[in-house]
């Protein structure tokens, strides 16, 4: 009899303790910052992303497998110890460039868990896989780089295809993990010698540089100088056409005038033609006109007929006397 209670006391505790397991392990909670896999019998059935509380078959027929569905960062090349210190790794970033230099490049690659079956059962160690994936492709990037854009201006270059190269590598690993973004962190040179022989040609390179901008600026001054000069000449060239043009203009029509009044009174035209010319050539001297037959000699001063009233212009013998 009391054999028999003992069983019965260990049957019940045995079924009190099954109740509990399957009480505790047939549902559980998903965070907003988590995702879920369900694993039943060790094989991935379905993914949760939704937060809030699930069920599942107990243990050991179903469990789950919890990853965050934040952004990671591996950190290539160094890493932070306990004390928050930094603790490089030369060896691992040491790299040769196209042009055979030796640099050392590290970086950081944000990745986040896109596919969490893949990630739990397409590979034993998927970080381990994509820091292998990350040195690969930043050493075939920097080993196709010129030394002066690694350490110059070609790091955002260097970044985009690191990246690029980097992503297609994950894709067909096929692990689960998305590349968010790839970031160099420093790219130097390995001794002091080496970093002062190129400081030193960066700033022979700058000055260079320098001296083609300012013979390239008083280039263009003086151009613009001839240029200015070249306008300006043309302008008074054009100025002096255009008077030209209209004085002969003028000329043309001062001498179709005299025409018409040569053709009608011709004596008096001719006479007067003649007077005007000679004051132009003798402005200063005094004029008379004679006969030509040697008798006495009657003469006309100009200077004094000057400030007289003119005699009509139908007078034919008005300017001469004989």
């Amino acid at each position: 009899m009391g054999t028999r209670r003992l069983m019965m006391a260990i049957g019940m505790a045995v079924v009190g303790i099954l109740l509990i397991i399957v009480g505790f392990t047939t549902w559980y909670t998903v965070d907003e910052s988590e995702q879920a896999v369900v694993i039943t019998f060790g094989n991935a059935d379905a993914t949760i992303t939704d937060s809030g509380l699930h069920f599942k078959l107990p243990w050991p027929i179903q469990h789950v497998e919890k990853l965050s569905k934040e952004t990671y960062s591996l950190q290539f090349g160094y890493k932070q110890d306990a004390g928050g210190e930094l603790v490089s790794f030369d060896k691992e970033t040491k790299m040769i460039t196209g042009d055979e230099y030796i640099v050392l490049t590290d970086l950081v690659v944000q990745w986040k868990i896109t596919e969490p079956q893949k990630y739990l059962f397409n590979s034993q160690n998927p970080k381990e896989i994509l820091h292998d994936a990350t040195s690969a492709s930043i050493r075939s990037v920097i080993g196709s780089s010129t030394i002066d854009a690694a350490l110059t201006d070609g790091k955002a270059e260097i970044e985009a295809q690191t990246r690029e190269l980097l992503t297609t590598l994950i894709g067909k690993y096929d692990i689960g993990i998305a590349i968010q973004g790839v970031k160099l962190q420093d790219v130097e040179l390995p001794n002091d010698e080496v970093r002062a022989a190129f400081t030193a040609v960066t700033d022979a390179r700058e000055t260079k540089n320098t001296k083609i901008n300012e013979a390239q600026k008083y280039e263009n001054q003086k151009k613009n100088e001839a240029m200015g000069e070249v306008d300006a000449v043309k302008s008074r060239a054009l100025g002096q056409k255009t008077a030209r043009i209209e004085q002969a203009r003028g000329d043309v029509a001062l001498f179709s005038k005299l025409h018409s009044e040569y053709v009608t009174n011709k004596a008096i035209t001719r006479q007067r033609l003649v007077m005007e010319t000679l004051e132009q050539v003798l402005p200063k001297a005094k004029i008379y006109i004679m006969n030509d037959q040697g008798e006495t000699v009657k003469y006309l001063p100009l200077q004094q007929l000057e400030n007289q009233t003119p005699p009509p212009a139908n007078n034919e013998e008005g300017g001469k006397k004989e």
